[in-house]
């Protein structure tokens, strides 16, 4: 495929990568990428923390013009792609049409938008644009009521208070991260926020968003001068669905990206495709898995060694002085032990599945090793190597 055109719908840092992939691979074709924002590909993790405190968007840049000018990497930006004619291998976008004889889809995700009255009124942090108005915004404002208790929205507290604001965080569910972490976690960051005069409320849905604040379904109403939504995100796989390809929590594809059409990849936060551990069908919201894909699905098409994706997954999260480090995958209902360095660790039934973390580089990055290391480790070897496998 080394001189087939090869597009990529969706212009953040996986569909960025996927470009940059291939032309290190050496597919000298032509190669366009698609994105939806006016703006170069950029950096979305920072607009929840640093972004707010320094509004310098050109730190963001993960390209300047050039790059795309020098590796003949077509760009199109502010541009929407509204269906895939998979039969005439074609895509459609708002001015015109454009053939592929690959197409990777790299559409991410967006806000979930829950059906609360008044939801209009609150403000989102996705993108570029949504974290400038919500930084202007927060100059205007003394307090702010936050919709989730989720990474985002604990990021964004987490600065909000550092700039002065009175912070009220209104969690659905009964505890913080509840779908990424583990009880244990929770509480620390819950202690936490709150030690850093930030009103946690849980088990808290909001049923009302109004000029004033937010109303709760207890009844009780939280003043604030601004109301954020972090209430989690969907995958955005509708214009896959609509060209008939298979979708299941996202656009599903088997474990080398490819989706049930073969002149079709997608990757990222979209993509849902086989755990390489439990072989479930998995989707990961981490920059770190959009690039791995990327890169995987680069050397696919560059007829290379036919890789499935393998990658041990990691996340971050940075809330104050606490940075949360996560190696592997785990859900709500595997084992968890607390270690006493701090560490938290998961187990699907015997087996080792993820490490927590705070403020512990080294713990992170073993376990990212060990998990890496082949087998999947389990309790009596890990016991028998020196670790810590009870809890304290």
């Amino acid at each position: 495929m080394t001189t087939a055109h090869i597009v990529i719908v969706g212009a953040g840092q996986g569909g960025l990568q996927a470009a940059v992939s291939l032309r290190q691979e050496g597919h000298s074709g032509p190669i366009t990428l698609i994105g939806a924002e006016q703006h170069l590909p950029y950096q979305r993790p920072p607009l929840s923390k640093d972004y707010l405190k320094t509004g310098e968007a050109d730190a963001l840049r993960l390209r300047p013009q050039s790059f795309f000018d020098d590796q003949n990497i077509t760009l199109l930006l502010g541009c929407k792609v509204t269906q895939i004619d998979r039969a005439a291998q074609r895509v459609v976008h708002e001015n015109g049409t454009l053939g592929y004889d690959h197409l990777i889809l790299a559409t991410g995700t967006r806000n979930l938008r829950p059906p609360i009255p008044g939801l209009d009124r609150a403000l989102d942090l996705r993108t570029l644009d949504d974290a400038g108005a919500l930084r202007k915004a927060m100059t205007e404002a003394q307090s702010v009521a936050i919709i989730g208790g989720g990474f985002i929205g604990l990021e964004f507290a987490a600065v909000a208070r550092g700039l002065g604001l009175e912070v009220t965080v209104a969690e659905a569910a009964l505890r913080l991260m509840a779908r990424v972490v583990s009880q244990a976690m929770s509480e620390r960051f819950l202690a936490m926020h709150r030690d850093m005069g930030t009103t946690v409320l849980l088990g808290a849905p909001v049923t009302e968003v109004t000029d004033t604040g937010i109303v709760l379904a207890s009844g009780e109403t939280v003043s604030a001068d601004l109301v954020v939504l972090a209430a989690g995100v969907r995958p955005n796989s509708e214009l896959a669905a609509e060209a008939g390809l298979e979708t299941e929590n996202g656009v599903r594809t088997d474990a080398q990206l490819l989706t049930s059409d073969p002149m079709i990849s997608a990757l990222g936060d979209c993509a849902a495709f086989p755990d390489p551990a439990t072989g479930l069908l998995v989707r990961l919201e981490s920059v770190q898995a959009a690039t791995d894909h990327a890169r995987l699905i680069a050397r696919r098409l560059a007829k290379k060694t036919p890789d499935s994706y393998a990658a041990v997954p990691w996340f971050w999260s940075n809330q104050g002085d606490s940075k949360l480090q996560i190696a592997g995958f785990a859900i709500p209902e595997h084992d968890e032990v607390s270690r006493e360095d701090g560490a938290v660790l998961r187990f699907a039934g015997e087996v080792l599945s993820a490490v927590e973390t705070v403020n512990d580089p080294r713990t992170h990055m073993m376990a990212r090793k060990l998990l890496a290391s082949g087998a999947p480790p389990t309790r009596d070897k890990l016991k028998s190597q020196g670790y810590q496998v009870s809890s304290t």
